[in-house]
């Protein structure tokens, strides 16, 4: 049974100086940042870091931060931040960065949330909790990776959902308050759950559930329903 994966310490401990290079608008309350970071030793999809900024006057403060961007060797990552309200970094992010700026990373972090490639995978996120899903799923692309990745997301409006022009045949979304045309409207349900998990591919799938805590512990319950293993089932909750 694949369990955790190892993740370098020596890595993970060294503090980095990033540059910000990019800033891509997603919705009206989401964000891409692109960031340059020199030694960045690389991530597995579904891995995060930790982000320190310091004020001028020696205040700091830290945040966990999902990496959204494949794998690769150009020594950028990408992170998609919502504006929180009252939130201290997503705050500085959204209204005073600017390419050039410099933050501080820390990572990459976590070897249970990680996906490597070799397992189907289920993918299972609402809101800003697809950001470590679409890691995968992009990693899944641009290696051409033929084992089987099916992705379920969930956001409030087309609007607001995340990497919408991004997603394809592999994601099903699920709008919670308003949706296109023709599409229904409500909550994550058994019914979107249960044809996943009647596709079951050899060995069967490895379910990564990303969201609020409350989005969380509902997902994780549609699955055992339907009939998905309890300890293949990793969570990574945020709020």
């Amino acid at each position: 049974m694949p369990g955790r994966i190892a993740v370098s310490e020596q890595a993970a401990a060294v503090w980095r100086t990033a540059t910000l290079v990019e800033i891509r608008r997603e919705t009206p309350h989401a964000a891409t940042f692109r960031l340059a970071v020199p030694g960045w030793a690389g991530h597995l999809p579904g891995q995060h870091l930790m982000l320190r900024l310091t004020a001028p006057d020696g205040y700091v403060a830290q945040r966990h931060y999902s990496i959204a961007s494949a794998p690769d060797h150009s020594g950028h990552i990408e992170l998609t931040l919502d504006h929180v309200p009252d939130g201290e970094v997503s705050g500085w992010f959204h209204t005073i960065a600017r390419p050039g700026d410099t933050v501080e990373v820390r990572g990459p972090l976590s070897g249970f949330f990680a996906w490597p490639g070799d397992r189907p995978a289920l993918l299972v996120g609402a809101g800003s909790g697809i950001v470590p899903l679409m890691s995968m799923a992009r990693h899944h692309r641009r290696r051409g990776l033929t084992v089987p990745l099916r992705m379920l997301v969930s956001a409030r409006s087309p609007e607001e959902l995340i990497y919408a022009s991004e997603l394809g045949e592999e994601s099903t979304p699920v709008f919670t308050r308003r949706a296109p045309n023709g599409a229904p409207v409500g909550r994550m349900a058994a019914a979107h759950v249960a044809p996943l998990l009647a596709e079951q591919p050899p060995g069967g799938w490895e379910a990564y559930v990303c969201g609020s805590n409350g989005f969380a512990e509902h997902a994780s319950r549609l699955l055992v329903a339907a009939g998905q293993p309890v300890d293949r089932i990793r969570i990574e909750r945020f709020g």
